[in-house]
């Protein structure tokens, strides 16, 4: 009764390229043992309560030894009967992945598995850099060959040379000046095109070209590093012409989201669009608190949300009790901000009263000024807040009342790969002083630089010590415009 192995192709690096049967196993896994290459962006799609296991190879140093990775295959699918242990590689299993040497240790073992290809970075890669592997009239054929062996490479270098197809070398740059000449020494033109691309279908993609008497040279001169491509051939030329992946405002640079997961996926969105790497990592966990007292909900004359998650929580519990939005029905709605009126509108409910300053405060001067001109004179008003608001609204309103219909609590530790990929960020993304405080508490390291909404939220991050940017309005596109105007003029300066 041992668990499934799903020997799982993780891509090329770009998460999109994440085959959707790879995405459904992440999302049951209970275990997952993954490499160096995966990105942070397509961990984060695992079952948040999975084991992780980092069994990931340096170019000359391996974390761990493959004979140990296929025994912990068949280790972990005997400690989870009937559950799902995935082995999260780069590219496919099967090109130059091992994948066949750690299915047959699964089968002489008799674990059941199964295998989920993945996209070989040995032609998305190309793609990429707009270099198609085959192009009629130029290449016929296509030959991926590993240069990663030492010594003379155990290549058949005169069959390589004489191969009119284009030849694709992955795990090579460290060998490629040696594998260069051998071709060469064996009869290939030296001014063969070629090129190589560094950390391909990333925002950190970058193709130098050469030919193959200046590979060697063209590497230590560009400092071109593992992890690379080196394809050979006409189809080459055609990168100068093709090349459709733009060097987009946030094309590099890797930026961390602290929304909620729920919350995070449209900003993560629009930060990707413009090139971004994107780590998504929620610092405050809600739910929905349940609503005892609907009853009461038709003595007051107006409801006031404070946030997409009082919104949310509210009309959750209003459909699970059986009513609908008719229990609103001449009742006035106020928003805190343009965020939570656009999630208000989600529910067919349109705001009467929404301040030029999205803040609490703003929304309770906005209110009480409205009764004290008599607008909303004797109107009952209701709080749909979380548990951890302040008391500015009941200060400026004090005749409200408040129903706390979620609860946040913070996010208590973060997996070792996360921890990892926040190091290396160039800053992070804050919607909440609650976010910054947690972020603090659990040490997570970053860029002292802090892209923020709202002036609590600076002010937050200012104590933490960040630097701070802030947006100029309280919503995700003006902070995503805040981030790309950053960056572009530090590009610019």
């Amino acid at each position: 009764m041992s668990g499934k192995v799903y020997l799982i192709g993780a891509g090329p690096g770009d998460p999109g390229l994440l085959t959707l049967r790879g995405k459904e196993i992440l999302e049951l896994a209970d275990v997952v043992v993954y490499d160096r290459l995966v990105s942070p962006a397509i961990l984060g799609m695992c079952n948040p309560k999975a084991k992780m296991v980092d069994v990931g190879k340096m170019p000359t140093h391996h974390k761990v030894k493959q004979s140990e990775i296929n025994k912990l295959l068949v280790q972990f699918a005997g400690e989870y009967p009937q559950g799902v242990v995935a082995r999260l590689k780069g590219g496919d299993p099967f090109v130059f992945g091992r994948g066949g040497e750690e299915a047959l240790e699964l089968v002489d073992a008799g674990v059941e598995f199964e295998i989920v290809p993945g996209i070989t970075s040995a032609i998305s890669v190309p793609a990429y850099a707009g270099i198609p592997v085959s192009h009629r009239g130029i290449a016929t054929s296509f030959h991926i060959i590993t240069g990663h062996e030492k010594s003379d490479l155990s290549l058949d270098f005169d069959a390589l040379a004489k191969c009119p197809g284009t030849l694709i070398f992955l795990m090579g740059i460290a060998n490629m000046d040696l594998i260069a000449k051998r071709l060469i020494e064996c009869g290939k033109d030296p001014k063969t095109p070629l090129a190589f691309i560094e950390k391909g279908t990333t925002p950190y993609q970058r193709t130098v070209m050469a030919t193959l008497e200046t590979a060697g040279e063209t590497i230590v001169r560009d400092n071109v590093t593992a992890p690379a491509i080196t394809i050979m051939g006409g189809v080459v030329e055609l990168g100068k012409t093709l090349a459709w992946k733009k060097n987009l405002p946030l094309s590099g640079k890797r930026l961390v989201v602290t929304r909620a997961a729920k919350q995070a996926s449209g900003i993560t969105a629009r930060l990707m669009a413009l090139g971004a790497e994107v780590i998504e990592t929620p610092m405050i966990e809600t739910r929905s608190l349940d609503i005892r007292n609907w009853a009461d909900l038709a003595n007051y004359d107006l409801l006031a949300f404070t946030s997409t998650n009082g919104v949310e929580s509210f009309f959750k519990q209003l459909l699970a009790s059986g009513r609908d939005i008719r229990e609103l029905a001449g009742k006035k709605i106020a928003s805190v901000g343009k965020i939570t009126e656009k999630k208000l509108l989600e529910y067919g409910i349109r705001c009467d009263y929404v301040p030029e300053d999205h803040t609490g405060e703003g929304l309770g001067k906005l209110l009480a000024e409205k009764c004290s001109v008599g607008e909303l004179n004797d109107s009952r008003i209701l709080l749909l807040q979380g548990n951890l608001a302040d008391d500015t609204l009941m200060k400026l309103l004090p005749k409200a009342t408040r129903w706390v219909v979620y609860e946040t609590t913070p996010v208590a530790e973060l997996p070792d790969w996360k921890r990892e990929a926040i190091e290396s960020a160039n800053a992070v993304v804050f919607a909440s002083s609650s976010a910054v405080e947690n972020f603090v508490k659990l040490n997570a390291r970053v860029n002292s630089l802090a892209f923020c909404i709202g002036r609590m939220t600076e002010a937050s991050a200012k104590k933490a010590g960040f630097e701070t940017m802030t947006s100029d309005e309280t919503t995700m596109d003006s902070l995503v415009k805040k981030v790309a105007e950053y960056y572009v003029a530090g590009e610019n300066a």
